[in-house]
């Protein structure tokens, strides 16, 4: 008898349907396994058959042919475990009467018959459900993250017996309840600017860069408080939306990264040591392409500190990502394209010691040293980053006075006020942001004023600034207005946007 039941298999973010088929007929026992299985899809025998036999269930002792179908396209991981029981149980005759054909089963079997959670469920639930597909039996231990799926009928099990027992109608599982979405803004981070003593001008970026959702880089000598002003990032960024956390969950989800809240309530913040590897920035792998850190930043940060430590391809590797908001990724497994739309904020020594250019310390750098320092991280990267500013040190009366400074809540409040005027600005467009406006945006909402214009011309050809720089200043210009509640770009705005680009210091 064949049996036909629908699995699902991940192609980057992306659920594909999978038919198990499987046929038992008469003959010397076999059991092969055809289209396109990896490894751990072949091993999926002894698991299955043991589940089977340690579940009360009967393996059929016959010849068995389980085909994975479409055939063309490679089938990875242990998810595809319970769909190769449930198909085994009815092809023979050990489910008569159940209908199975408009279920998709998913999830890993232990030896015992236990149910083990797989990693990229979400994407795939989604994928389904758009798909057409409406019931689902599950691992109970991927409830969490399935609850936050609405319209279907979700059904967790926690052992194979129990599946099978919903089936006929013994004991039907409960489904679960849909879940609702509350954002937690900076929840798991003790960071707050309130606790930032000093650097005006540096709080005042990182309130320009989250507002306007720029790119920053902060200069100065170690223990001057830029990791920690990068920490305090999250605190005051924009709640996450529904839409954007599911898009983000849908990413860790596959990275296998997913907490047990099951779905990501706050914007990520990926900090990577300083020897990460090209591939674990971009993503990849030897089978499977997996997620890497610039898209597991997503929707958040990410925070490179001590910029020019990075290896050189591995920073390069930054720039197309930064201007398309997407990587792609091409493998032995596969050509995947992962979103990568993040907020970059670094970190870096103005020298090798540290201290050019510090109103308090002697640099011990030869000019030499310091031209090989600064050229560790290219111009056209440079030229990326929006906002480029100088955390210098900061005296001692300033770290003992006793007044508090202005809180990651009270900055808050105005990033948030400036993004609500970017979203009705731009609701037709389907940009979130100032930095993500193209050519065409920045005609028709950044126009400047003569002296405005003037101002950048100045700063043009003073500066030697590239056409991309003269976009990036007006954006920056542009968020600066909106924190100010003005409708017009004015010429304060334009001199504070390019104060910002400090290539003669770096």
């Amino acid at each position: 008898m064949i049996a036909k039941i629908v699995c699902y298999t991940l192609l980057g973010l992306e659920g594909v349907p999978v038919e198990v088929e499987t046929d038992v007929n008469r003959g010397v026992p076999s059991y092969d396994m055809v289209g396109l299985p990896d490894t751990a899809v072949k091993e999926s025998k002894e698991r299955v058959r043991s589940a089977l036999k340690n579940s009360g269930l009967l393996f059929p002792m016959n010849r068995i042919t389980i085909n994975f179908a479409p055939a063309d396209i490679r089938k990875e991981g242990a998810g595809f475990d319970l769909a190769v029981a449930i198909s085994l149980l009815k092809a023979s005759d050990q489910l008569v009467g159940v209908n199975v054909g408009d279920t998709v089963f998913l999830g890993e079997l232990a030896l015992n018959g236990d149910l083990r959670p797989i990693a990229g469920l979400l994407p795939i639930l989604i994928s389904a459900k758009g798909h057409g597909f409406t019931r689902f039996v599950i691992p109970a231990g991927n409830s969490e993250e399935a609850r936050y799926l609405g319209g279907a009928e979700i059904y967790p099990a926690k052992t194979l017996q129990s599946v099978v027992r919903h089936l006929v109608g013994t004991e039907p599982i409960a489904p679960l309840d849909t879940a609702v979405f509350v954002p937690h803004a900076g929840a798991r981070t003790s960071s707050d600017l309130k606790f930032v003593k000093g650097q005006p001008m540096a709080r005042r970026a990182i309130e320009i860069a989250v507002a306007g959702g720029h790119n920053l880089l902060m200069i100065g000598p170690p223990g001057t408080g830029k990791t920690m002003l990068a920490r305090c990032l999250p605190t005051i960024m924009p709640d996450l939306s529904f839409e954007e956390a599911l898009e983000i969950t849908k990413i860790h989800s596959v990275a296998g990264v997913l907490g047990e809240e099951g779905i990501v309530t706050e914007r990520p913040f990926r900090t990577p040591h300083h020897t990460a590897t090209t591939v674990s920035m971009c993503g990849g792998g030897n089978k499977t392409v997996h997620p890497g850190e610039m898209s597991l930043a997503h929707g958040g940060v990410l925070f490179l500190d001590e910029l020019p430590e990075y290896q050189r391809s591995t920073l390069e590797a930054l720039r197309q990502p930064l201007e398309d908001g997407k990587i792609t990724v091409s493998r032995a497994g596969g050509t995947v394209t992962f979103p990568a739309r993040f907020m970059l904020c670094a970190s870096m020594n103005p020298c090798p010691c540290g201290n050019f250019g510090s109103s308090e310390r002697t640099c011990t750098c030869t000019p030499a040293e310091i031209r090989r320092y600064r050229k560790k991280v290219s111009g056209p990267l440079l030229d990326r980053i929006d906002l480029q500013v100088e955390v210098d040190d900061i005296a001692y009366d300033d770290l003992t006075a006793g007044a508090e400074q202005e809180s990651s809540k009270a900055v808050k409040e105005r990033v948030d006020r400036a993004r609500r005027i970017q979203r009705n600005r731009f609701e037709e467009s389907g940009i979130l942001t100032n930095a993500e406006m193209g050519e065409r945006e920045i005609a028709d909402f950044c126009g400047l004023s003569r002296e405005g214009d003037e101002i950048l011309r100045a700063a043009f050809e003073r500066m030697h600034l590239s056409a991309r720089a003269r976009g990036r200043i007006i954006k920056v210009a542009r968020t600066i207005a909106d924190l100010d509640s003005s409708e017009e770009i004015l010429p304060k705005h334009v001199f504070e946007a390019v104060s910002y680009r400090i290539y003669d210091k770096i």
